[in-house]
């Protein structure tokens, strides 16, 4: 027997007072016949949770045909009670799995997707949505990612999309899509970040237990046996180069310490994490310099330093290379966000 679940618009309770939610904090989630219930749950959980304040995220799930029964990819039933025209005032849609990829949407639906974005909504699609995107012509030039087993067919589909099957995902300002489905989760708490600021997303990360931020791209996670003793190995090294950021990390110290020849520990490496030793040396420096850039005050000298970059400049190449900013912007909006919400939470 299928389940069935009835999502319907929150309503603050009757005994509360509510409080005007920013400008712009409407996210609307698309429901349709074959919809991804994983993707679906994780953009509910994220944007619906209801113990954050009043100035939280207002959540609402939306379907062409409000109040019809939708079946999910699993079998189980949805009711969705609000419509398109949600999206016409929504500033964020998320675009969860679309599960017959070769086929296209509905007029209506593009044509609603299409609207919000011509209106300046900010859309973000999970997994397979991204076809849903390229479908409605959003995409077309831009960057974006998929799931890696879907990037080839989304490539040959849509030839003008810049398809990029290696990263957890891609923010282009105001089209986002994610790879593979639990990266919608990673997509999801970006938005948090970029809207809220690192302690927030934090704590949403914590509530969720999940990293707030993943290193590294889909690759790491495309299966590729390694075999379990050299699988150990290699993590004694990562936990050491995690705490020893500061020192030179060079191939033939880590190969050392791992106990093979350079040769074998790069292919190992490779392997593992689907990216080089030196490139993920990189991403757990930038890494760990944007904790610091966010959570405490020392200077940009000593937070290049810390992280082993040696230099302010080599710090604020890979922050633009990889960031698309500064460190010291990157510094000035998270701690202004960071500011901004302590002041809220005291009042």
């Amino acid at each position: 027997m299928p389940y069935s679940v009835k999502i319907m618009p929150f309503r603050t309770r009757a005994t509360q007072k509510p409080t005007p939610p920013r400008r712009g904090r409407l996210v609307a989630v698309l429901a349709y016949d074959g919809v991804n219930t994983f993707e679906l749950g994780m953009a509910i959980e994220v944007f619906g949770l209801t113990d954050m304040g009043a100035d939280w995220y207002r959540l609402v799930v939306c379907t062409e045909h409000p109040g019809r029964p939708l079946v999910a990819n699993n079998g189980i039933r949805i009711v969705a009670e609000a419509s398109l025209k949600t999206l016409a005032r929504a500033t964020t849609i998320i675009v969860p799995g679309w599960e017959n990829i070769e086929d296209t949407p509905s007029v209506a639906l593009l044509d609603a997707l299409r609207r919000a974005h011509r209106r300046g909504a900010r859309i973000a699609s999970i997994c397979a949505g991204v076809f849903v995107l390229a479908a409605a012509g959003l995409l077309d030039g831009r960057r974006a990612t998929g799931h890696w087993a879907q990037a080839e067919l989304l490539s040959r589909k849509y030839p003008t999309i810049k398809v990029d099957p290696n990263v957890l995902y891609v923010d282009d300002g105001d089209i986002m899509s994610s790879a593979g489905r639990a990266a919608g989760l990673d997509l999801c708490l970006h938005i948090v970040r970029r809207d809220y600021g690192a302690q927030i997303a934090n704590h949403v990360a914590q509530r969720l237990v999940v990293p707030p931020h993943r290193e590294g791209g889909q690759a790491q996670y495309i299966p590729q046996p390694v075999r379990k003793a050299e699988g150990d190995a290699l993590a004694s090294v990562f936990a050491w180069a995690q705490r020893h950021l500061d020192q030179d990390l060079a191939i033939n110290g880590l190969a050392s310490r791992a106990r093979m020849s350079r040769r074998t520990f790069i292919r190992r490496f490779e392997e593992a994490t689907g990216m080089t030793p030196g490139e993920w040396v990189v991403q757990a420096r930038v890494s760990r310099a944007r904790e610091l850039l966010e959570a405490t005050q020392l200077p940009i000298e000593g937070v290049a330093t810390a992280t082993g970059f040696g230099s302010v400049e080599a710090l604020r190449h890979h922050f633009r290379q990889r960031l698309g900013t500064s460190p010291v912007r990157y510094r000035a909006v998270f701690q202004a966000s960071a500011r901004s919400q302590a002041g809220e939470d005291d009042r």
